[in-house]
């Protein structure tokens, strides 16, 4: 099996643009989310940071034409040249100076420092593609991201075994309460904790997580999502997020 860093994830995202399927659903239910957070925010300079932030279609998405868009100053991280190339003209276009994007990799602690502990923390696409103990451990790791009173937004396919109730077990472990999680009748598994401990100081040097190739051990089957999952009515299935 290929490993899910040889998958063409530029062209992955081409599937966003598929209006009323199951992905394009899941995308405008994590930007309502963020404007959630964003609209409870207290007064004030806010940061955001995007874990594997691909073209930044969440975060941006959801700051443009919202009020509190001058007050956050974000970045986001994404290996893949592209997807950041596209995430920066995107912010651009969207007059958002103060979202940055690094091209690099997402799961070193390093790539936040300066930046956290932030009000949104977004953790999108990623939890399908590494093992339980990785999702756990990634957890544990947003109380460094995350600031006291701010937001994770995660997304988890809900393909069987249904990792979401886990999740947010684990989520409540570390001192997060759910402000919201998806319909477990949706293909799709997503959810906003909101952190009400004090963080924890910034590991530094440290990695929070491995993607995998594909496994049953590590979530749903990628090859089979976009056709059985996100897109049951589409032709032969592309690698998706979860």
């Amino acid at each position: 099996m290929s490993s899910v860093t040889e998958r063409d994830w530029y062209m992955w995202h081409r599937y966003y643009d598929q209006p009323d399927t199951a992905l394009a659903r899941r995308l405008a239910a994590v930007q309502e989310q963020i404007r959630r957070a964003l609209d409870a925010a207290p007064p004030g300079p806010l940061h955001a940071v995007s874990l594997c932030a691909g073209q930044g279609r969440d975060l941006i998405g959801a700051l443009d034409r919202h009020p509190r868009r001058g007050d956050v100053a974000a970045r986001l991280v994404e290996l893949d040249p592209r997807n950041a190339a596209a995430a920066r003209r995107a912010a651009e276009a969207a007059g958002l100076p103060r979202v940055e994007v690094v091209t690099g990799d997402a799961a070193l602690t390093d790539r936040y420092a300066g930046m956290v502990p932030a009000y949104l923390v977004l953790v999108c696409g990623m939890f399908g593609n590494m093992t339980d103990d990785d999702v756990r451990r990634t957890i544990g790791y947003c109380t460094q991201l995350c600031a006291h009173g701010g937001t994770v937004v995660w997304t988890r396919g809900r393909g069987e075994p249904d990792l979401v109730p886990r999740i947010c077990d684990w989520f409540a472990d570390r001192g997060f309460e759910p402000r919201w999680v998806s319909d477990p009748a949706e293909s799709w598994g997503a959810g906003a904790h909101r952190f009400t401990a004090t963080p924890v100081p910034l590991e530094r040097g440290a990695r929070m997580f491995t993607f995998t190739g594909l496994h049953r051990s590590t979530g749903p089957d990628r090859r089979r999502s976009l056709k059985e999952i996100f897109m049951p009515n589409e032709g032969p299935a592309c690698p998706a997020h979860p």
